[in-house]
């Protein structure tokens, strides 16, 4: 296989965009979805890492370049996982934090109202690169944590 020269960032998260390229060697040139105007796919898998390869193969497809691409997100145990695929969907059109961590704190009270003791919890991310043959190979990393009872920010 060929050294890669040149690579599609498959993400419209600019924060994400810039972290997937900080990764990367200098002399790889990065293309970014806007210079593309390319928006993202519907996200049809049932896997994190379904998902990240539909975005890979999606955004290669559209450019004819090779791409990296990422889905991720928080599975609690309390919650069977939940938000696991849809944690972007907690959160709203917007990304809204706030949003996000309430419905968590709220979801886990229904269900435990003293949580603190059950609170394990970990983010998932499948990071899938897409040649434009098809070829294609996937990755997953996993940080193990547990859900703060106060909303906290970095």
């Amino acid at each position: 296989m060929n050294k890669i020269k040149e690579i599609l960032i498959g993400t419209n998260n600019v924060g994400k965009y810039k972290e997937i390229c900080a990764l990367l060697p200098k002399k790889i040139k990065k293309y970014s979805l806007k210079e593309f105007k390319i928006s993202s796919p519907e996200e049809t898998g049932g896997s994190f890492k379904e998902n990240s390869l539909i975005k890979a193969s999606f955004f290669c497809k559209k450019t004819n370049l090779i791409c990296v691409a990422d889905d991720s997100g928080l599975e609690i145990d309390l919650l069977d996982g939940a938000p696991g695929i849809y944690s972007s969907r907690w959160s709203g059109e917007d990304n809204n934090f706030d949003l996000a961590i309430t419905k968590i704190f709220y979801e886990m009270n229904k269900i435990k109202k003293d949580w603190i003791n059950y609170n394990k919890a970990k983010f998932v991310c499948y990071l899938t690169l897409f040649w434009p043959g098809g070829e294609n190979f996937s990755g997953k990393g996993i940080i193990n944590g547990k859900i703060s009872p106060k909303k906290k920010r970095n």
